[in-house]
């Protein structure tokens, strides 16, 4: 499935894993309206095989943040609707159907680096580089950055980046948690695709708890947490799936855990 500057293929046995490319390398696979509205459409239409996704970029980067040739004129109302209107889009990453690995190669810059950190997994390989741009061209981050940045690296480094205009490597941008997996170059969306295949394995209602849940728990007072996750387990536990998992793992017929 192919619409303009992006596209979804399905893979795996039973097409549960799709992976989405950006598909403007001509522009760094800059992002523009139409491309944000691409991205939250395919995961409103996600189609009910999917139980796992990976997002890439074509070309030599992932995202090298907003397309500034289009950046309009707006007044102070034009521009709030239209960064909440990135918000939505970006929502349905984090909080869509399914988990989302990101492969992550060249620039994850501005936006890029927004859309990366709503996804639930990033592997980058080690052209990667980080970093976000705006406080020098005299604008803001707009499309979740300002939440979501600072939940993996901290307040404090994501103000460094924004007031001197740091740029992270790959290994440093790992080290910091901008990345959980750090690869050979040129790997990286081979590791999130036998990511994507892994997690798509996993009961579907555990991986909703862990992307939906999960993260507003971490937000909640402890005692509220503590209820929500005990709510959480009972849900998950009581699921079809869940018993005959549990059950097989008893009777010697799971894997267990092994050491790496």
């Amino acid at each position: 499935m192919t619409r303009k500057d992006i596209q979804m293929e399905l893979k795996g046995d039973s097409q549960e894993v799709a992976v989405i490319r950006l598909l403007r390398s001509h522009k760094r696979n800059a992002l523009n309206d139409g491309l944000v509205l691409a991205i939250r459409k395919l995961f409103d239409e996600m189609p009910t095989s999917v139980r796992a996704a990976v997002i890439e970029g074509e070309g030599e980067h992932f995202c090298a943040g907003l397309d500034l040739s289009e950046l309009k004129e707006r007044d102070a109302g034009q521009g709030l609707h239209h960064s909440r209107m990135w918000h939505d889009a970006l929502d349905r990453v984090q909080f869509g159907p399914v988990p989302v690995v990101a492969a992550l190669h060249g620039a994850v810059v501005g936006g890029g680096l927004e859309l990366a950190s709503a996804c639930h997994i990033r592997v980058a390989d080690e052209t990667t580089f980080y970093a976000l741009p705006e406080g020098s061209r005299g604008i803001f981050v707009g499309g979740g950055g300002a939440v979501r940045i600072p939940r993996l690296i901290g307040t404090a480094r994501m103000t460094d980046m924004m007031l001197t205009g740091r740029v992270y490597n790959a290994q440093d941008g790992e080290r910091i948690g901008m990345a959980q997996y750090l690869v050979p170059a040129g790997t990286a969306s081979a590791k999130a695709f036998e990511l994507a295949l892994r997690i798509a394995q996993n009961a579907p209602l555990t991986n909703y708890a862990l992307m939906h849940a999960l993260p507003r728990i971490a937000e909640q007072p402890s005692d509220q947490g503590f209820f929500t996750e005990a709510m959480m387990a009972a849900i998950a536990q009581s699921a079809p799936e869940a018993k005959a998992r549990v059950t097989a793992f008893l009777e010697g017929r799971a894997a267990k855990v092994q050491k790496s």
